[in-house]
Formats: C-alpha cells, sequence, structure tokens
C-alpha cells in the first residue's frame, strides 16, 4: 500500500497571533527532517524549548535515507521512537558483494549477542520522520512544530527573517540551529562553503513495490550482468518496497534517466518476470565535504548542512543524528545555564573528528566503486579477481564500510582512563549496550551524569549512581580481567572516564571537565 502523505496542519504562528512583528525565542531549529525533529525532542526531554521552523508541511517524498545502524537505533530509542521504528523496519545485518554474478565477500555487522538494538534497520525515511512528529507531539508546552515558516536573511547572531501564508515575522533566537540539509539556505546566506571532494558521477534511486522472496540482507554488485554500469545495490524495505541503485555514469542525463520509459526496463533486467510498480526516482550525485567549523556565533550546523558524504555506508542520517546525540545535553546544559556556552567547542572538536572519519570511509568506498583509469581502476580490478579465489583480499572489497560511531579519541571533555579495561568501552566511545537485570543498561542509563559501578561503592554529587549486576556481557565489555570498575558516563552515553579504584576527587575533577569547566 503506498505511503499516506499526510499533511501537518498549519497555524499561524504565535508571534503574528499578537500582531507583532518580533519573536524572541532560546533555541530556534530550521528544518523538520529526522534531524531537526529528532533534536528538538532530545531538548525537549531535558526541559528546553524550541520552535522548529521548517518551509513544508509534509514529511520527506520517497523514502530517502533508510539504513538506520545500531547505535543511531539506541539514540532513537532514547527519544522515545526506537522500539517503533526497529518493530517497523526491516531487520538485517548481513551484507553480500558480488562480482558479476559470484558472490567474493559477505559480512555479518552484529555476531555477538546481548545488545537490544540489531545492527541494521531499514526503514523509509518519512516512517521516521512520521514517528518523531508524534513523538514532538508529546511535549506541546516545549516544541512548536512551524510548518509553511520559510527561513531567510539568517545573521550570525541568531536573528532571522521567517515567511508563512499569514505574514513575515523577525525572529531573534539565543541559538539557532541550521538542520536544512546538504543544500542549506543558512549556510548558503551566511556565505559558507564546503571543502572536500565533489565526485563526478550519477546514480539511480529507483523504489518499487514487488512481492519477492528475497532476503533481508544488503546485495552489492560490481560490473552486475543485468545492469551496464560498474555497480548496483539492492535494499528491503517494509511495505514490500525495494531499493535499487545503479550505477549511470557522469554523463547520463539525470531528467532522461528518471523516464519509467527508461526506468522499468532497468528494473526488469534485475527482477526478472516479477510484477513491480515504481514508487519513487531519483538520480543524484554526491560529495564527500563539510564546512571548516560547525558553530559560527550564534548559528550551529547540523547532519548534513555541517557534512555531506556518499550514501555508500549509511553515513548520512546516521551521522546527523549522532551530531544531535552530541548536541542536545551540551545545548540544553548552557541553556539552563548550568554550562558555560564554550562547552559548545567540544562539539565541534568531536563532530569534526566524526564527520572527517566517515569522509574518509565514504571516499574510499567511493573511489574504490568508481576509480579513475589508471592506477586506481587496476587496483580496484585486481581486488576483485583475487577475491574470489584468495580469502585475504576479500576484506579489500569495499563496497562502502558501514556506519560505525565515532569514538572521540581527542575530545576535550575526556577524563582518567585505565587502559587494563576493555578498549571497547575506553573513554569517547559510546557506552556498550548488554543485558542489565530484567533491562538493558543504555535503558537504564538516567538523562544526567552517571557514575556506572562495577564492584565497591561510589558517589559523586551532580551523578546518579547505578550499581551493575553481575552479568557475563556486563562484564565482557566493561570489566574484562578487573574485579571492579567505575564510569563516568555522560548524557549522550558517551564514556567520560574510568578507574579501575573510585578516587572522589578525580572523578568531581572529569565531571567537572565533562561539562566544559576546568579538570
Amino acid at each position: 500500500m503506498p505511503y499516506d502523505y499526510r499533511r501537518m496542519p498549519y497555524e499561524t504562528p504565535a508571534p503574528l497571533k499578537r500582531g507583532e512583528a518580533e519573536e524572541r525565542i532560546g533555541v530556534a531549529i530550521v528544518g523538520a527532517g529526522p534531524i531537526g525533529l529528532a533534536l528538538a525532542v532530545d531538548l525537549a526531554m531535558r526541559g528546553v524549548a524550541s520552535v522548529v521552523l521548517d518551509d513544508n508541511d509534509v514529511v520527506s517524498v520517497g523514502s530517502r535515507a533508510i539504513c538506520w545502524a545500531k547505535r543511531s537505533l539506541e539514540i532513537l530509542d532514547r527519544l522515545g521512537v526506537g522500539e517503533r521504528i526497529a518493530e517497523k523496519g526491516v531487520t538485517w545485518k548481513v551484507g553480500r558483494t558480488y562480482h558479476g554474478d559470484e558472490e567474493v565477500w559477505s559480512f555479518d555487522l552484529l555476531p555477538e549477542e546481548g545488545h537490544k538494538m540489531p545492527a541494521f534497520v531499514n526503514l523509509q525515511q518519512y516512517y521516521v520522520e512520521e514517528y518523531l512528529v508524534e513523538r514532538c507531539r508529546d511535549f506541546p508546552d516545549l516544541i512548536d512544530l512551524r510548518v509553511l515558516n520559510t527561513v531567510s536573511g539568517v545573521s550570525r547572531d541568531g536573528s532571522a527573517t521567517v515567511s508563512t501564508p499569514d505574514g513575515t515575522y523577525r525572529l531573534k533566537a539565543d541559538w539557532l540551529v541550521a538542520c536544512d540539509g546538504a543544500r542549506s539556505p543558512i549556510r548558503e546566506g551566511l556565505g559558507l562553503e564546503f571543502v572536500g571532494e565533489l565526485f563526478e558521477e550519477r546514480f539511480l534511486i529507483a523504489d518499487i513495490t514487488m512481492k519477492a522472496d528475497f532476503p533481508a540482507e544488503r546485495r552489492f554488485w560490481f560490473e552486475p550482468p543485468f545492469h551496464e554500469g560498474q555497480s548496483a545495490l539492492l535494499h528491503k524495505q517494509p511495505d514490500d518496497l525495494w531499493r535499487i541503485d545503479l550505477q549511470l555514469g557522469w554523463d547520463a542525463d539525470p531528467e532522461e534517466e528518471k523516464r519509467p520509459e527508461k526506468v522499468i526496463p532497468r528494473i526488469e533486467r534485475i527482477v526478472g518476470d516479477r510484477p513491480f510498480e515504481l514508487d519513487w526516482v531519483s538520480v543524484y550525485t554526491f560529495q564527500c565535504r563539510r564546512l571548516a567549523r560547525f558553530v559560527h556565533d550564534r548559528v550551529i550546523f547540523c547532519g548534513d548542512s555541517a557534512h555531506v558524504v556518499s550514501p555508500f555506508g549509511a553515513r548520512g542520517g546516521n551521522g546527523g543524528l549522532q551530531d544531535v546525540d552530541a548536541l542536545g545535553w551540551k545545548l540544553a546544559l548552557i541553556a539552563k545555564g548550568e554550562a558555560p556556552e564554550s562547552l559548545l567547542e567540544s562539539y565541534e572538536a568531536e563532530r569534526i573528528e566524526a564527520a572527517d572519519e566517515n569522509i574518509r570511509n565514504s571516499s574510499r568506498a567511493t573511489r574504490f566503486m568508481t576509480p579513475h583509469p589508471g592506477a586506481e581502476r587496476w587496483f580496484r580490478d585486481a581486488v576483485l579477481a583475487l577475491a574470489k579465489k584468495a580469502p585475504f583480499a576479500r576484506s579489500m572489497v569495499n563496497s562502502g564500510r558501514l556506519s560505525r560511531p565515532c569514538s572521540y579519541s581527542a575530545s576535550p571533555l575526556s577524563g582518567p582512563d585505565d587502559p587494563t579495561l576493555p578498549a571497547a568501552s575506553r573513554p569517547g566511545a559510546p557506552a556498550p549496550d548488554a543485558p542489565f537485570g530484567d533491562d538493558w543498561l543504555l535503558n537504564a542509563l538516567p538523562d544526567g551524569f552517571t557514575v556506572l559501578v562495577f564492584g565497591g561503592e561510589a558517589h559523586l554529587p551532580g551523578a546518579t549512581t547505578l550499581v551493575a549486576p553481575r552479568e557475563d556481557a556486563l562484564r565482557a565489555r566493561y570489566l574484562g580481567e578487573a574485579e571492579r570498575a567505575f564510569y563516568l558516563i555522560r548524557p549522550d552515553q558517551h564514556v567520560a572516564a574510568r578507574w579501575t579504584h573510585w578516587d572522589k576527587a578525580a572523578a568531581a575533577g572529569a565531571l567537572a571537565k565533562a561539562k566544559g569547566g576546568a579538570p
């Protein structure tokens, strides 16, 4: 059944209702996609109000972002919609890569048990936005979602002009967060440019509805037998929807390639005689680029407005949600006067590290998939040829290293580390989930700072103490060979510091540092 694109109701914005031409607010979020909506919910859960402005009144048209990684699902679960997304979506963890019609490489993204969320869930972006819009309605006093409110004339002091069907008003925000996508009008209005690499390649996306028994796996082909281009990709989505990506070449005419009479024969060569219907078609190019800085005075960039990557590896939407994860608690503390504005420097440092990591992996995958003539092409072809016979070459086949959360190795917020504890839970890393009594660890963590205790006792003013049960998965991920451990966990569920012996003074210093103060 086709998705029902229900429109969100427009209401005259509050200042125009009052007959005023100007409004002063704390936080304005521009863009009601997954990133902007998630940030609004995150702030509301921390007691901070925001106004969300979008020039549209409907969720995204077309499936767009579909692959939601485990860490993103954990973030969305913290925001109250993760279980719903996991239940509706198609769960998968196996990826298969082919050269021609021969499989040359496969991988399992979540080989160990004991995690609440799966490795990946495929779900159309419009469902994620729909669930987040409904979640916003749980905070009527804290989230003011204004559709058909077009933002223009933005200044670095957080002021902007907003046009609506009922007129124009001036908005002045303490903080204005640009979540307005890869073509960000706010970025353009401030005269900011991306730095990085533009890839001269075009790909066709086709979403089709089809009854098929293909497995719920990521399937990628180099030089596919059914398509004249260099690569093809197939993903399963809910509602009998299938995503197909086909490499077209830089010389392809985007408008010509989107015509049904051009698309349908391509799809028929893939799916055979199975009946199908086109649901959505798009042709895209991509970049691996970012802003030099993400914070410009009172304007903060988040998601695709700050950085863009190729879609191979599912790093776009997932990277944006991890931006929200790093920004929400910091902005909330600043808005409530509980942390200095300089705390935002850590958002920039952490998420630039993550963006560079994503861009590096995305660029490598893209160059492997679309090699230049010469050495790049020779290397790619040699790897594919060897992979059919030599196991050592199979891990070199790069069809898009899939999204993983960044461990902030150089975060200015990280405190002491005892390196004898497991590497997976080192400072800067997201806290690994595990069974926790009758629940899950990430569910048990409160919204603020937490001291997670494994053996012994600990108390730290300004943080909640959580005593961990002695369970195998927890021990493996947090204790290793140690008998006791003490972890300081940030509000975004990243590890701030850890010890094998409790030192209250050191812990207080680590907490102060994690809040943006002096250690």
